[in-house]
């Protein structure tokens, strides 16, 4: 792996440490912001390691998986786990937002969102030890 998608994939590890950490000390909006992190730094790795290039400074899980090229070999239930991570990443960031989504957050949903960051994330760093 070359030293630019090595730096995504080391800020997806932190990120998913730091996801794990959240979720221990229950401070659950953060744990979805920070599921979503790890993805969207996981998806850019690949996009430099497949394009070499830099990704474009966007968030939006689904157009980072399609720029890339994963999107079409994700399964349905990958896609499913990018639907359900993509509005964490605006909706912790803006008050107006933050309340519901703490709300609606609970030990065992983060417990549940980091499980799915953790499985997807994982093949994402198995597609790229395979091209």
């Amino acid at each position: 792996m070359n030293n630019k998608v090595q730096y995504w994939i080391d800020l997806a590890e932190y990120d998913f440490e730091t996801a794990e950490a959240m979720l221990e000390t229950k401070r659950f909006l953060y744990v979805g912001f920070m599921c979503h992190q790890v993805i969207e730094k996981a998806l850019k790795g690949y996009y430099v390691h497949v394009k070499n290039e830099i990704p474009e400074k966007i968030h939006n899980l689904i157009k980072l998986a399609k720029q890339s090229g994963l999107y079409d070999l994700f399964s349905l239930e990958q896609k499913r786990v990018l639907d359900r991570l993509d509005p964490l990443n605006i909706e912790a960031r803006y008050p107006s937002e933050k309340e519901k989504l703490f709300q609606a957050l609970t030990k065992e949903k983060c417990r549940n969102i980091l499980m799915m960051t953790k499985e997807l994330y994982q093949w994402i760093k198995l597609q790229l030890s395979k091209s």
